[in-house]
């Protein structure tokens, strides 16, 4: 009997990487959840994004360490609100296109987060110049998506 457990308790533990894109997707009980959920984390990444711009800017003093905290927030928040676009959860500032030309709207995620994985090694390099080449290429990405798939 306690064989028989370890080895339902292993396959359990094998089984749940695949069931948490279901279970990302049945987070929410109700569309509205979604919708509130994608711009609660995509509201906090902007916050600590728009942080760092008088810094690239030249408009505040550049605090490397706080930067980096600033850019780990902008890491960890980016990879939150795309769950949130299921089928089902349209509405709020999102466009059709979301839904409707979804594998153009994943690549922008893609391509999103290869930038920030870019800015992250620069803010870790504690160089301003490498930092502002990141950043705009973050910045050019945020604009993209924005400009294909959120209604204004």
């Amino acid at each position: 009997m306690k064989r028989l457990l370890r080895v339902l308790s292993v396959a359990c533990i094998a089984a749940a990487p695949m069931l948490l894109p279901a279970t990302a997707a049945a987070q929410f009980a109700k569309p509205e959840d979604a919708v509130k959920y994608r711009q609660s984390a995509l509201t906090v990444m902007s916050s600590h994004f728009g942080r760092i711009a008088p810094v690239v800017r030249g408009q505040q003093p550049y605090d490397a360490a706080q930067v980096k905290a600033d850019v780990a927030i902008v890491a960890m928040m980016s990879k939150l609100p795309w769950s949130a676009f299921g089928p089902g959860t349209e509405g709020g500032g999102a466009k059709p296109a979301v839904w409707s030309d979804n594998a153009r709207f994943k690549q922008g995620q893609e391509r999103l987060h290869g930038d920030i994985d870019k800015l992250v090694a620069a803010a870790d390099t504690g160089d301003l110049a490498q930092v502002r080449t990141a950043y705009g290429a973050v910045a050019a990405s945020c604009k993209a998506c924005h400009d294909n798939f959120r209604n204004r």
